[in-house]
């Protein structure tokens, strides 16, 4: 187990316990760390280890270095972590959201960027465009906007009420 001049030496233990773990993982990313490590245990060099998974040499050597410090659970487990990466939680969207939805209800334009700029004051810093319109999507918002012809075109009083519609952010009426 210890690291001779040509890397680290596998135990014959180690070998069949990534066999072991090899013919049991069904992750495809797990599958690819653990067939790299069988080949480098068989005696396989970095370069040719390289050459057939894909893998960057050092990206070999890595993840042998991190398997022989931190044992299996280390190469055998997803590190990456997924899912919710909002500034607020669900609830605390729906709360923000409310004054707005009273402004939309009293008839008042409401525009992303007064929505954008209150967002920035709550949370200290610049945020993207993209932040305010995935939350407005995921509370159930959509943009309303007013209709660029008037239906009944010729009538010149019916183009001037079409002009004065108000256009903006509404919440969509749940079913």
């Amino acid at each position: 187990m210890g690291r001779g001049t040509k890397g680290y030496q596998f135990s014959e233990d180690q070998r069949m316990e990534l066999e072991k773990a090899l013919s049991k993982c069904d992750n495809a990313n797990c599958m690819k760390r653990l067939q790299i490590l069988v080949w480098r245990a068989n005696g396989k060099s970095r370069e040719l280890i390289a050459e057939m998974s894909g893998f960057h040499i050092t990206h070999i050597s890595t993840l042998v270095g991190r398997y022989m410090r931190e044992g299996l659970e280390a190469v055998a487990t997803e590190r990456r972590r997924g899912g919710c990466r909002r500034n607020l939680s669900a609830e605390q969207e729906v709360e923000f959201l409310k004054r707005f939805e009273a402004m939309g209800e009293k008839g008042q334009v409401i525009t992303a960027g007064e929505i954008r700029a209150e967002y920035e004051t709550i949370m200290g810093r610049k945020i993207g465009n993209g932040t305010i319109y995935r939350i407005l999507k995921r509370n159930g918002w959509r943009k309303v906007m007013p209709r660029g012809k008037h239906p009944k075109a010729g009538d010149e009083e019916a183009k001037e009420a079409s002009k004065k519609l108000t256009f903006g952010w509404t919440r969509e009426a749940s079913n």
